[in-house]
C-alpha cells in the first residue's frame, strides 16, 4: 500500500496512529542531526520528521539524498506539535509524523524551474513544462475549479429539464465568423470536414426533432487569433436552446443559472449591477464598446454641438467630438509622462493625440485656452466638470471616437483601481444590427448570428433598408467582457433565404450551404431560441486570472503552440498522400 491518507488529511484526531503517505518532496531542511521533510500531494503538505534516533541509518542516509520533486512513501506516527510550533498557515499544521520507514519511489533530475507559487519563469518555460506546472497551487485550484464549474453546469441544467446532447465533431462548415479548423477525409478524397465553431445548426436541428430543452458543455473549434480572453484553437461553451421560448423566457433560464452560480463557486463576489438591459446603440453611445464595465461610471459625453459654431478650426465641423471625466481626486499626480502614456493607449486606436482640459479658474491642457466663455459654461452643463477634474476629447468619425474613448476608459479604470474584482456587473446588450458593414472586404455581412429571428418575417428584411432589419439577438456581459450570446432563431425556411438573400447568396446556395436545415424547417420547426455561454472566460473573470490560458489543463501558447507535445507539427509525406494532399 503506497498511502493510507493524503497529505492534506491528518489532523489531531489522528494523534498516535501509524500512518503511510506518498508524495513530492516540496522542500527537505537538515537541522542538527534531525531532517524535516515538507511532502506533498494533490490535497495539501504534511510535514515529516526524521530523527536518527528512531530510524535506521540507511533511512536517515536516504533522507540526506532527497530532494525537490523526488517521490517518496512514508510510514510513521501521527504526533501533534508542540503549541508554539504550530503553523496556521497549513491545514495540517498541528500535527507532524515522525517517520520510521523512508522508500524512494522515483527520482527527479534538475528542475527547470521550481514548483512554487511564482516559479520565476516565463509562460513558455511553463507550458513546455505544464507536467511539472500542475503541481503549483495555483494552477491545480483553476483545475479543480474548472472541475467544480463543470459539475455544477450539469447538475443545474440537468435539474431544470434540460437533456444533454453530444453534438458531432465531425462536421461541415458554418459561419460563425471565423476560420474553420478542416480535416482531410481519407475515404472521400478532396473532401474535408470542418471541426464546428459551435453547435449552432445541431442544436436547431435538435429542436426539430423535439428536444425541446438542450445543453451541452461543447468544445468549439475557431482559428483565431489569440488574446486575453481567447484562447488558441479550442475553447468551451454551455450550450443551450430551447422551444417555445420568447426573449424574456431565456433572459429567466439565463439569469436563475447565474444567481445559483455565483453564490455556489464564488461566495465572496457579488452583484452590484443586476442585468440591466441596454440595447446596443444606446451602450456604444454610452460606453463606445457592445461589453461596457458598468462598475464605474465615466460615460461618453456627446459635445459636438458646442463646437460646431465655435472659433476652434480642427474642432468645428467634425462628425463626432465627445469626451469622458477623470475625477479630481485621480488627477493631482498625473503628469507630463503619465498623459504621454495615455497618449500612447489612444494611438493605439488610431488617434493620433489627445486633446484634454484640466478644470479650474483657469482652464489648463492641450486646447484649454482655446475654451471661450461661452463654451466653458455649456461643458459645466453638459458634462458636470468640476475644479480638478480632467475631460479627455476625442473626434472624428462615430466608430473611431467609441474606439479611442473605449480604449482609454478602460485604461483609466486600470491605472487608477476604479473598481473591485469582487463586484460583478451583468448587463445583457439588446438589439444588436441585424446586418454590418465589413469594411475589410468592401461587403455587408451578418452582424451577429445569421439564424436569427427577424422581426416582421420576409417583409422585414425584403425591401427594408440593411440598418433597419429588426431581430432579437442579444449578449450578456459581465465586467467588460462579453459572456454570453444568443437570440431567438429564425425557424421559416422563407425568411431564412431572404435573410441570406440580402447579402447576395441565393436560394440555391442557402440549400448547398445549410441544406439539412432547409430542409428540416420544411416539417414544422418550432420556434425557438437559446444562448451560449462562454465557458472559459467566465471562468477567467470569477477566477480573478488575467489571461483565459490560466483556465486550461494544457493551453495553447500565446502564438497558438502546444509547446509540451511539440504542436501543430509536420506530417511525414506518406501520411499526406494517403489523405491526398500535396505538401507545397
Amino acid at each position: 500500500m503506497h498511502r493510507t491518507h493524503t497529505c492534506g488529511e491528518l489532523r489531531k484526531e489522528y494523534i498516535g496512529n501509524t500512518v503511510t503517505l506518498s508524495g513530492w518532496v516540496q522542500k527537505r531542511r537538515d537541522l542538527g542531526g534531525m531532517i524535516f521533510i515538507d511532502l506533498r500531494d494533490r490535497y495539501g503538505i504534511t510535514q515529516i520528521t526524521l530523527d536518527p534516533q528512531r530510524v535506521s541509518p540507511d533511512v536517515m542516509k536516504t533522507a540526506q539524498e532527497v530532494t525537490h520533486e523526488w517521490v517518496i512513501k512514508v510510514v510513521g506516527e501521527v504526533v501533534g506539535r508542540p503549541n508554539d510550533m504550530i503553523n496556521q498557515d497549513m491545514a495540517t499544521g498541528a500535527v507532524e509524523i515522525v517517520a520510521s520507514d523512508l522508500q524512494v519511489l522515483n527520482r527527479s533530475k534538475e528542475l527547470p524551474f521550481m514548483v512554487a507559487n511564482d516559479p520565476n519563469t516565463s509562460e513558455e518555460n511553463r507550458y513546455k513544462h505544464r507536467y511539472l506546472d500542475l503541481r503549483r497551487r495555483p494552477v491545480l485550484n483553476n483545475i479543480e475549479f474548472r472541475a467544480k464549474m463543470n459539475h455544477f453546469v450539469r447538475n443545474w441544467f440537468s435539474s431544470h429539464g434540460f437533456l444533454e446532447v453530444q453534438t458531432p465533431l465531425f462536421t461541415v462548415s458554418s459561419p460563425e465568423g471565423a476560420r474553420d479548423y478542416l480535416i482531410p477525409s481519407r475515404v472521400n478524397p478532396g473532401k474535408f470536414y470542418a471541426l464546428p465553431q459551435a453547435p449552432q445548426q445541431y442544436k436547431q436541428l435538435l429542436m426539430v426533432g423535439g428536444v425541446d430543452k438542450y445543453f451541452q458543455i461543447a468544445p468549439c473549434f475557431r482559428d483565431e487569433d489569440p488574446r486575453a480572453d481567447r484562447h488558441s484553437c479550442e475553447f468551451y461553451q454551455i450550450d443551450a436552446e430551447m422551444s417555445f421560448v420568447e426573449q424574456d423566457d431565456i433572459f429567466a433560464v439565463a439569469e436563475s443559472f447565474v444567481h445559483d452560480l455565483i453564490p455556489a463557486l464564488v461566495p465572496n463576489k457579488k452583484i452590484v449591477v443586476d442585468f440591466q438591459q441596454i440595447a446596443y446603440h444606446d451602450a456604444m453611445d454610452r460606453y463606445g464598446s457592445d461589453k461596457p464595465d458598468l462598475r464605474f461610471g465615466m460615460e461618453l459625453i456627446n459635445v459636438t454641438d458646442i463646437f460646431t459654431w465655435g472659433e476652434i478650426s480642427f474642432l468645428a465641423g467634425q462628425e463626432m467630438i465627445k469626451c469622458i471625466t477623470l475625477d479630481a481626486k485621480y488627477t493631482e499626480s498625473i503628469s507630463r509622462k503619465v498623459v504621454e502614456g495615455y497618449e500612447q493607449v489612444v494611438k493605439l486606436a488610431g488617434a493620433g493625440w489627445l486633446p484634454r482640459i484640466k478644470w479650474g479658474d483657469e482652464l489648463t491642457g492641450s486646447i484649454g485656452k482655446l475654451i471661450t466663455p461661452e463654451m466653458r459654461l455649456q461643458l459645466e452643463d453638459k458634462t458636470g466638470v468640476k475644479d480638478g477634474d480632467i475631460l479627455f476629447f476625442w473626434l472624428g468619425s462615430k466608430n473611431l471616437v467609441a474606439k479611442v474613448l473605449n480604449k482609454l476608459r478602460l485604461h483609466l479604470r486600470d491605472e487608477h483601481h476604479l473598481v473591485d474584482d469582487n463586484q460583478l456587473a451583468f448587463a445583457w446588450i439588446t438589439d444588436f444590427p441585424f446586418y454590418e458593414y465589413d469594411e475589410g472586404h468592401d461587403r455587408r455581412d451578418f452582424g451577429h448570428n445569421p439564424f436569427s429571428h427577424i422581426v416582421g418575417g420576409v417583409d422585414g428584411v425584403r425591401d427594408v433598408d440593411f440598418a433597419d432589419v429588426k431581430t432579437n439577438q442579444y449578449d450578456m456581459v459581465l465586467n467588460g467582457y462579453e459572456i454570453l450570446s444568443g437570440s431567438i432563431r429564425n425557424h421559416d425556411p422563407e425568411v431564412m433565404v431572404a435573410a441570406f438573400e440580402k447579402i447576395g447568396l441565393t436560394e440555391d446556395d442557402v440549400k448547398s450551404k445549410f441544406g439539412a436545415m432547409y430542409e428540416a424547417f420544411q416539417y414544422g420547426a418550432p420556434p425557438h431560441g437559446g444562448f451560449a455561454f462562454w465557458f472559459d472566460r467566465l471562468m477567467m473573470i470569477l477566477t480573478d486570472e488575467d489571461n483565459i490560458r490560466e483556465c486550461y489543463a494544457f493551453p495553447k501558447s500565446g502564438r497558438a503552440e502546444d509547446v509540451m507535445m511539440g504542436a501543430p507539427s509536420e506530417i511525414d509525406e506518406g501520411e499526406l498522400r494517403i489523405l491526398s494532399i500535396k505538401n507545397l
